[in-house]
């Protein structure tokens, strides 16, 4: 993959435009990862059961297969700067209509308003992710994707202990037992005014995404334009030629699917562990996040490549996952002797082994993006949508978890389906990227 700016663009830094898109990725992160506390709430407050809470991944990340490929056009016509800026306008959409939705406390509205925020992210990525890839050469890829990876999870930190604070407070007094107790007009009522906490914070996201957009809309980003090269052809179905990219896509279907897993049923897991700052977990799955990119960005390419990098991952999120399925929901001792010293509320092992999953998780979309993307040229845009639509992963893995929960009523057991997902990942580490032509013999 090549790109080339003209004169007057190639004198400006990178680092100027790698600061503002690092300020997207940020956003990404915080609204992304709001989704992990949101579960729980949307839970109680709308009295649904695992797989409906789970419908809320659903309608998130289903958004970036609907949307992937009417984005990638409209960003050919647009340019990604553009797009990014349209993209924020869409997300100010989204958060608008959270408003109705939590005063009505209707289910559905929440969906369709996750569904349109996730649409605007959907541009933001498909612009935002080729944009750094592109913004210096491709062996050091992975490391400015990391960089951006550590401000997205970053803010996946921040985001549940502000959606605690201001939303999960006092939650006591919507405990399922207690609320039993209440008729049911007091109990709608308390219902509702759970509902209605989501509304001043939605009505500040919509107004920080609308200054956002003109922000971007001012900022001084260059344009990338891509040369065209020999494999390029001018079929709509050029971009299948490229083997490396689908199993890229694939892979990060699967993967999508673990990380959201990881961040997202983590809280919901642990309320039903006894955990009581349940609201905060996607933190901690996130911090491991943060630790792995900052390991990464120190590693690579200088002492391990992407590749190696990408298989280590996969490898890791095997021993975790089964460390998972097997451990005792009684005991907390990895805690207690890894982590006593942060001064945190312990957690049990199983628990504890999600939010380790981050860890496991997090340089594996730096790793595959310059490797699926590596060689697309003039398709590059395309190729990008298709890794998109990969992350609807996040929309379905979530939702079979659930469903695997509710049939099973075991929600420790259900975590075996992230197996398979790190296998795959370790196999297009090893072998799957290196396949660059389809061949039959």
């Amino acid at each position: 993959m090549d790109a080339t700016y003209d004169n007057t663009q190639a004198r400006q830094s990178s680092l100027i435009p790698m600061a503002i898109v690092g300020g997207l990725f940020f956003v990404f992160g915080f609204v992304t990862w709001l989704n992990g506390s949101l579960i729980p709430f949307l839970k109680i407050a709308c009295e649904l059961n695992h797989m409906e809470a789970y419908l809320v991944t659903m309608a998130f990340y289903i958004a970036y297969t609907v949307m992937a490929l009417p984005v990638s056009a409209v960003l050919k016509r647009t340019g990604y700067k553009n797009g990014m800026v349209l993209g924020l306008l869409v997300m100010a959409v989204g958060a608008v209509i959270f408003i109705p939705a939590a005063q009505e406390r209707m289910y559905s509205i929440f969906l369709v308003a996750l569904f349109i925020l996730a649409s605007g992210l959907t541009m933001l990525q498909t612009a935002a992710n080729p944009y750094i890839v592109l913004l210096g050469p491709k062996e050091t890829a992975a490391v400015r994707i990391s960089i951006m990876g550590l401000l997205n999870k970053g803010a996946g930190i921040i985001a549940p202990i502000v959606f605690t604070a201001f939303v999960l407070s006092d939650m006591s007094q919507f405990d399922e037992t207690r609320l039993a107790t209440l008729d049911e007009v007091k109990r709608n009522a308390a219902l509702m005014d759970l509902s209605s906490r989501l509304v001043t914070p939605y009505i500040i996201m919509a107004i920080v995404l609308a200054i956002l957009a003109l922000v971007i809309k001012f900022a001084p980003l260059p344009e990338p334009v891509l040369e065209s090269d020999e494999n390029d052809g001018d079929s709509k179905w050029a971009i299948l030629h490229f083997p490396q990219l689908i199993f890229g896509a694939l892979t990060l279907f699967f993967y999508v699917g673990v990380e959201v897993i990881a961040g997202d049923t983590i809280a919901l897991f642990g309320q039903e562990m006894g955990v009581t700052n349940f609201g905060q977990l996607t933190s901690y799955t996130m911090t491991f996040m943060v630790a792995a990119y900052l390991i990464g960005m120190v590693v690579i390419p200088r002492f391990i490549s992407q590749e190696t990098a990408l298989a280590l991952s996969g490898a890791l999120g095997i021993v975790l996952t089964i460390l998972l399925l097997t451990a005792s929901v009684d005991s907390a001792s990895v805690w207690n002797t890894l982590f006593f010293w942060t001064g945190a509320p312990e957690i049990p092992n199983v628990v504890l082994y999600v939010a380790l999953l981050g860890f496991a998780n997090a340089l594996v979309w730096p790793a595959i993006w310059p490797m699926a993307l590596d060689g697309l040229g003039k398709h590059t845009s395309t190729g990008s949508a298709l890794l998109i639509m990969g992350i609807s992963g996040g929309a379905l893995m979530p939702l079979l978890y659930g469903y695997l929960v509710e049939s099973t009523g075991n929600s420790q057991n259900a975590y075996w389906i992230m197996l398979p997902c790190y296998l795959i990942i370790l196999w297009y580490a090893l072998q799957g990227h290196k396949i660059t032509k389809w061949s039959i013999k």
